[in-house]
């Protein structure tokens, strides 16, 4: 005869002491539950339709400019100072926590074009319209900003006055080294008053030189003619150029991809390159109306930001095609600089109304301390949108982006042209020869021509 007897071991389910959590025991037998699919799909759409609600991702506006912020720069070390250049040649030093600003100084005789940090974290270089070389000290001074945000007489470490035009200046990452962009493309060291090196290769002017961070002796420029161009700093010549349909405004290199930079162009798109083959992009990234006026990447390479003249900012996964999150405010107008801050959670971006804004990377995400079961239900929420991403309602909830009525008629009006070239040369294929109209990928259209 047999006897079924239960058996239960007082160490399951048995805490040591009171403080311990209960011991829940659990079979997880799929077919004990039937609907566990089910339920996780709820909480998939509830998890989705939650991160809408709490998308708010705007923090803090910081006015005090009187003129249009022409370029920002955050400091290599320290995440709490972010540095801004206006048109009208003043520099400004904020302390981002307390929303201040903390330093004023008239830096230039016009526009402030660009600035970067040397090797030395405690000093900054700025270039201007007025040809000067300005190296500054990135530590604000012990008095307090005046009330009224009069510029404080602050002397330059070092001026350097050229007979070049500047448009922008960039650092090498191990040398004391520096590069600017105008007429030509000219390579300095420290402080010497003559540049090193000049790079010329039959074009007008350079709107943008970036140095690589990585192969540090690889410079890239963006020139007038709509080329983009490598130098090596090693040889007296440039070593590669591709010639693109438009101009490109911005050039940023990946910061964990060494190879890799994207441009953002007057053609509303941006380009991922790689530089050792640049005859095709590696993507394209579209869903800007205007043109992109600047960029810039996530510390984890993973992410850029782009700031455009149709008043939005756009955020870009680097191995998708369109953006995954578009931010925009009604007083908001023509973006002329964004950056991503060093420690990936906030976006800065400064416009044409003369402020200076500050955005989460991340539109739904709860600032300050989490505790652990708060994190722990963030991640699995997290786990559970990429579990069922791809289900219809629950991707329509993910992609849905309110934006202005200016942006949303462009969009609709671009559409239409391009279905109208689509069809224009779909009706020219099939009433010509065969072979007489080829087909042509989307990533070739717009280049040019490649050079070396």
């Amino acid at each position: 005869m047999k006897v079924k007897v239960l058996s239960r071991n007082p160490d399951k389910y048995i805490r040591e002491t009171k403080f311990d959590l209960h011991k829940l025991p659990r079979n997880y037998d799929p077919a004990l539950h039937p609907f566990e699919t089910a339920r996780e799909y709820t909480r998939a759409l509830n998890a989705v339709k939650l991160e809408r609600v709490f998308a708010k991702p705007f923090l803090a506006a910081l006015d005090g400019h009187s003129d249009v912020v022409s370029c920002l720069g955050k400091h290599p070390t320290q995440l709490s100072w972010l540095y801004s250049g206006a048109a009208d040649g003043m520099i400004k030093i904020w302390n981002i926590p307390s929303r201040k600003c903390v330093q004023t100084m008239q830096a230039h005789e016009g526009y402030v074009r660009g600035m970067t940090f040397t090797q030395d974290p405690e000093t900054f270089i700025s270039v201007g319209d007025d040809k000067n070389i300005r190296f500054w000290s990135a530590l604000p001074s012990e008095s307090e900003e005046p009330i009224g945000g009069e510029a404080i007489p602050v002397t330059a470490k070092h001026n350097i006055v050229t007979k070049y035009m500047l448009a922008s200046v960039s650092h090498h990452a191990k040398k004391s080294l520096y590069a600017t962009g105008g007429d030509s493309c000219l390579v300095w060291e420290a402080q010497r008053n003559e540049p090193l090196h000049k790079y010329d290769w039959g074009v007008d002017s350079l709107n943008c030189v970036r140095f690589n961070q990585s192969q540090t002796n690889v410079l890239s420029a963006c020139a007038s003619d709509n080329s983009i161009m490598l130098y090596d700093i090693r040889g007296n010549s440039p070593i590669r150029k591709v010639v693109l349909s438009l101009r490109a405004n911005v050039l940023e290199w990946n910061p964990m991809e060494p190879f890799v930079f994207v441009v953002g162009s007057e053609d509303y798109n941006c380009y991922a390159f790689d530089m050792r083959r640049l005859k095709i992009p590696l993507n394209i990234f579209k869903d800007h109306v205007s043109a992109v006026i600047d960029l810039d990447f996530n510390p984890t390479g993973k992410e850029f930001v782009t700031g455009s003249y149709d008043k939005t900012i756009r955020i870009y996964e680097t191995d998708k095609g369109h953006s995954r999150e578009v931010y925009h405010t009604k007083r908001m107008q023509r973006l002329t600089s964004v950056l991503w801050t060093k420690d990936s959670k906030y976006i800065i971006s400064g416009s044409d109304e003369m402020n200076i804004r500050i955005w989460k990377a991340k539109a739904w995400e709860k600032l300050g301390v989490l505790k652990t079961k708060e994190r722990e239900a963030f991640n699995y929420n997290d786990s559970l949108k990429e579990k069922f991403g791809s289900f219809p309602q629950i991707k329509r909830i993910l992609r849905h982006r309110h934006v202005p009525k200016h942006v949303y008629l462009a969009k609709q009006e671009h559409r239409i042209i391009q279905d109208s070239k689509q069809r224009k040369e779909g009706n020219r294929r099939t009433h010509s020869k065969p072979g007489a109209v080829p087909f042509v990928s989307t990533r070739t259209k717009n280049i040019v021509s490649e050079e070396q």
